[in-house]
């Protein structure tokens, strides 16, 4: 007699890894039927409060990016700052329109809240790799990049209507979300397998977010964990178990107060704003360097094209009231304005007074330049006949030029001013590509003042960012 031998045993389960970036929440279960319809108001004072959080995470990101760069450690105070903001965030977009999982109001706190229902951590890195921080960020994260275009940023849908045109996106996360809301305004209940899918995106979309902003160098798995809790199998266990992570789920940072919280804030809106005044000062200085012309700033040539005897500009009033006069001589210096013609044709440029102008003009029929929209000049028509003579003939004039390619110098004054482009001859049919410009003595001095401007702010901003953060790391084990 011969027995089989038992089948064999199945192989052990492997676990999927766990991944640095934990994401868990529990679906409450007497969700409102229509809270949900108000919450973006409720949340209003938190997404305010986020907007300026996620600047200083943007500044502090890139103070991390360098000490990783240099040293191989993302530094734990920042490291703790950061992930609170994102802990904050992830309340928040739980609470609203992310899962709508709770009708629970969100604390006001970076700090995980252990009573809360949804949590994130980030298991801290002790060492990160200085090579893979240039890239990671950008080039390594592209296909995750993708991913979460579709599931947070959605598919666009381009729309127009006769003035604009603008675009319409629908993710996969809000689609569901819609549906769970729409479920539980009727029925009172969340679809559960709902609420599983929509915490899978969300998680991937989380664990994207830690990867690019530096806080792991664990490539993002390609894998939809469902569920408000991350599930692991059993794995082998190996011969040692292996150490405790550096962080828990509901720790730090104690340190972070509220007063250093604001520092934090405010020193990052002051480097953003430096930032800004660097920009703009860096830009006029690059336009006082490459965009003059024999020492004018000149603007884009506008085509002109009008049927009508002339074209004229609507009045430009001077004043120095309450200002020295020498302030328009300071400011623009002079003012030259070009016009050239596509036919070869002689063309007249004048400027008088306002009042000049509009005397001789009466009855002609002109076009008055209004505005430039999409590239275009937008003129507005006058009715009337042609002018009793041609322009070169009037003695008001304060500055002219005439020919196919007329260049008008003008000092600028006190006063009303009107701008007269028309063909010299003053035949109806007028051409010409327009452009304007200043000399503008006044540009260095503005450049100067924004550079230095953007010195003090930015240094004020570091001061205010690293008092604080110097402090949590003081206190640090």
């Amino acid at each position: 007699m011969t027995t089989s031998a038992p089948p064999p045993a199945p192989p052990a389960p492997v676990a999927h890894p766990d991944y640095p970036v934990h994401v868990d929440a529990d679906l409450d279960p007497g969700l409102s039927r229509g809270l949900w319809l108000v919450k973006w108001l409720l949340a209003i004072p938190h997404y305010l409060v986020l907007a300026f959080l996620w600047a200083a995470f943007a500044v502090l990101s890139v103070v991390a990016f360098l000490a990783i760069l240099f040293t191989g450690r993302y530094p734990r105070a920042i490291f703790d700052f950061n992930v609170g903001v994102m802990r904050w965030s992830w309340r928040v977009s739980y609470y609203s329109y992310a899962v709508l999982g709770t009708d629970r109001y969100p604390p006001f706190t970076l700090a995980d809240v252990p009573d809360y229902p949804a949590h994130l951590d980030v298991d801290y890195p002790e060492h990160l790799s200085r090579g893979l921080v240039l890239v990671k960020w950008w080039l390594l994260a592209i296909p995750h990049y993708l991913v979460v275009a579709l599931l947070a940023g959605g598919v666009a849908y381009g729309v127009s209507g006769a003035d604009d045109e603008g675009w319409i996106t629908i993710s996969l996360i809000g689609v569901l979300v819609l549906v769970a809301a729409v479920v539980l305004l009727f029925t009172g209940r969340y679809p559960q397998q709902v609420f599983d899918l929509v915490l899978g995106l969300n998680r991937w979309v989380l664990r994207v977010a830690g990867y690019v902003a530096l806080m792991t160098d664990e490539y993002p798995p390609f894998r939809l964990d469902m569920g408000g809790h991350e599930t692991h199998t059993p794995t082998r266990v190996p011969a040692d178990p292996p150490p405790a992570p550096a962080t828990g789920p509901h720790s730090r940072p104690e340190g972070w107060t509220a007063g250093r919280i604001v520092s934090v804030v405010a020193g990052a809106v002051l480097v953003l704003a430096g930032l800004g005044f660097a920009g703009a000062g860096g830009t006029l200085a690059l336009v006082g360097a490459t965009d003059r012309d024999d020492g004018f700033v000149m603007s884009p040539a506008i085509g002109m094209d009008s049927d009508a005897w002339a074209i004229t500009s609507e009045d430009a009033r001077i004043t120095t009231e309450g200002a020295p006069d020498w302030v328009p001589d300071r400011v623009l210096g002079d003012v030259r304005v070009t016009a050239e013609s596509g036919s070869g044709d002689a063309l007249f440029l004048g400027v008088a007074r306002s009042a000049d102008v509009a005397a001789w003009l009466d009855g002609v029929g002109r076009d008055t330049f209004r505005e430039v929209r999409h590239g275009e000049a937008v003129l507005e028509g006058t009715t009337g006949g042609a002018p009793a003579s041609a322009p070169d003939e009037q003695t008001f004039w304060v500055a002219r030029a005439t020919g196919p390619d007329a260049t008008l110098d003008w000092e600028p004054e006190e006063g009303s001013w009107t701008f007269v482009l028309m063909r010299a001859d003053a035949s109806p049919g007028v051409a010409a590509d327009v452009a304007t410009g200043a000399e503008l003595p006044v540009l260095d001095a503005v450049v100067a003042v924004l550079l230095v401007l953007a010195g003090l702010t930015v240094l004020a901003g570091a001061l205010l960012i690293a008092v604080p953060v110097r402090t949590v790391a003081r206190r640090e084990p």
